[in-house]
């Protein structure tokens, strides 16, 4: 399925060694350009439980299925990693990688440079959360489906944690990257549709290509610029 995909990282599978972690988390191969492949998936028919609660697919089945058909790469559970603030990696392939959730949607992200977050976020009613998102990002207003995007993503890609979160800033929103407060960090969002926001954090602002899977099944659709 992933061999017409491979026009990013085609020669990921020659670096592969014999045995699985045997190249540094992030290792980049010397003819390899950084860059962030994001896939988002459409997933129509999650099942719910007793309560009718949609129950998400597990983040790594999601990043498999993600470098398998973005990569062409068949791994396993076996082959991922994670660090101490419980960032994702594919060693093996010197990849980083970030899953997130919204409702039927899924957002994973392949970083062959830098580290990388991602979160995706639908517009609702939210009004207690932006007051207190809104005043702990030192604004006079309550702040955006699209802030707390980044937000979550920049707490993924880096050491923030919601409890140390106090004090970051982010700066105002335009196209491509934007550095933050948090030293060496930069985040950038876009608008799939008309009420889903993809949010992007990195420790290195390099290139953005989005591929969308819009039934959950099949090949996804072609890169596009972020």
């Amino acid at each position: 399925m992933g061999a017409a995909l491979m026009d990013v990282g085609t020669d990921a599978a020659e670096e592969r060694p014999d045995r699985p972690g045997g190249t540094a988390p992030g290792a980049r191969h010397p003819h390899r350009p950084a860059v962030i492949d994001c896939l988002v998936t459409h997933h129509p028919h999650l099942p719910r439980d007793r309560m009718g609660h949609r129950l998400s697919r597990s983040g790594r089945s999601l990043i498999i299925e993600a470098v398998r058909g973005v990569y062409g790469l068949d791994i396993t559970a076996r082959d991922l990693a994670r660090d101490v603030h419980k960032r994702w990696s594919v060693p093996a392939y010197g990849l980083f990688v970030s899953v997130a959730h919204c409702d039927e949607y899924s957002a994973v992200a392949l970083s062959t440079g830098p580290h990388v977050g991602v979160d995706l976020q639908d517009e609702r009613e939210r009004p207690y959360a932006m007051r207190w998102l809104g005043t702990l990002l030192g604004r006079p207003e309550p702040a955006t489906i699209r802030d707390f995007a980044e937000c979550e993503a920049l707490i993924k890609a880096s050491h923030v944690t919601k409890e140390t979160f106090a004090g970051v800033r982010l700066p105002a929103w335009r196209p491509g990257w934007r550095s933050t407060n948090v030293p060496g960090c930069a985040v950038r969002s876009t608008t799939l549709g008309s009420s889903m926001h993809l949010a992007l954090a990195a420790d290195e602002p390099v290139p953005v290509h989005v591929r969308r899977r819009p039934d959950g099944t099949g090949a996804p659709t072609p890169k596009e610029a972020a």
